[in-house]
């Protein structure tokens, strides 16, 4: 009898764990097909955690107002935040970490080069779209039909800055390329140099640093030396900014121009009074945006209290392409991506607020670059812009 009175007591114990297992998957599944899932991955802890930040918040407006208009085919958009540091190591683990979650649809990031890179064979091999808002280096996208990205490539924004020096800035004929040794730096250089030589630049110096150093006295007496006009920084803001500030301390007066990875509100704060006058090329400004850019950028502030930058700007638009894919393509990863390539010519563009974006069969897009400068510690569009094929 005890016996009997034992089984049934276990039994009912049996029954009641699997009710409210099944009831919390119940309700789990129920939440799940109420939500569409995409992951944002980028820099958010690390030294370079102020472009994540910037992504991050890009990210949350857009979603912020999408589900604000009813969401996804009437599902909340949730974003799935993975933070990479920065670091092409730590990308691959996120990268497993996204792909073998079948709730997330798609991936907006990365945005460190070496980041994409690391993650494109994953995403690939998984099936996931990754649509980067801020990886340039030409081999990002080539190889895999998962991969894309908004904005444009290294050799272009070289040739563009090449071309920018040569036919706006005048006077000047030495340059010195100081770069970051990793995917972007040596891709950025690598674009710069050769169009730069074409149009009759002297290259008189290549100095590489890695990604932790803070003292650049030695490579920066050696440019000294060979007293150069123009000093270009391929680089990222937060060596830019220590660059810049022990260049202006060494004595050396050379104008002072850096790439896009300069653009972040952090690298006046780094350099200081020495960023005064420093060019910065960029795929965005929104000073020379249209309406919904200056929309974007009033309801950005009024959520976070900061201004956006490009990278706020860029992410945004991703995000919204995705979720443009999702309503017109299907919520699975392979109708996003089906959806992504067929926006191949600027008819099936994806108009948004850093302007048309279509892909061409790698992925990548064509987008002009623009010039900014820093007057009184603050970017402002440079008062001579430039159109991409010139």
């Amino acid at each position: 009898m005890k016996k009997s009175r034992a089984f049934s007591t276990v039994l009912s114990v049996i029954c009641a764990v699997a009710f409210f297992t099944i009831l919390s998957f119940t309700l789990t599944s129920c939440e799940t097909r109420n939500e569409i899932k995409i992951a944002v991955a980028g820099p958010f802890t690390g030294p370079v955690a102020a472009f994540g930040e910037m992504i991050k918040r890009g990210a949350q407006l857009k979603a912020k107002e999408i589900n604000a208009a009813g969401g996804v085919n009437g599902k909340t958009l949730t974003l799935v935040f993975e933070d990479d540091t920065g670091k092409d190591k730590e990308a691959s683990l996120v990268a497993e970490r996204i792909a073998s979650n079948r709730q997330i649809l798609a991936v907006v990031g990365h945005f460190n080069s070496s980041c994409t890179l690391a993650g494109k064979p994953i995403y690939k091999r998984a099936g996931i779209v990754e649509l980067s808002p801020g990886s340039t280096n030409v081999r990002v996208c080539v190889g895999s039909d998962w991969t894309f990205r908004n904005l444009y490539r290294d050799d272009f924004q070289g040739a563009f800055v090449a071309r920018y020096i040569k036919n706006v800035l005048g006077d000047i004929q030495k340059i010195a390329i100081f770069f970051d040794n990793d995917d972007y730096g040596r891709g950025l250089k690598d674009g710069f140099t050769s169009v730069a030589e074409d149009l009759g630049l002297e290259i008189i110096a290549a100095e590489a640093y890695d990604r932790d150093n803070t003292d650049f006295k030695a490579q920066l007496t050696s440019i000294k030396a060979k007293n150069p006009d123009l000093i270009f920084l391929s680089g990222l803001y937060s060596q830019a900014g220590l660059i810049v500030s022990q260049a202006r301390e060494a004595g050396i007066t050379a104008q002072l121009f850096g790439a896009d990875g300069v653009d972040s509100p952090d690298f006046l704060t780094i350099a200081g009074d020495a960023a005064e006058g420093t060019y910065v090329s960029t795929p965005f400004v929104f000073e020379l945006g249209g309406p919904e850019a200056q929309r974007m950028a009033v309801a950005f502030e009024e959520m976070h209290e900061v201004a956006p930058d490009t990278w706020a700007a860029l992410t945004y638009d991703a995000v919204g392409m995705i979720i443009e894919a999702i309503e017109k393509g299907g919520e699975n990863r392979t109708a996003i991506r089906d959806h992504l390539a067929s926006i191949n010519s600027p008819e099936k563009g994806y108009n948004g607020i850093t302007g048309l974006t279509y892909f061409d069969e790698n992925g990548d897009c064509t987008k002009p670059a623009y010039v900014k400068i820093v007057k009184d510690g603050q970017f402002v569009p440079a008062e001579g812009q430039m159109l991409s094929t010139e």
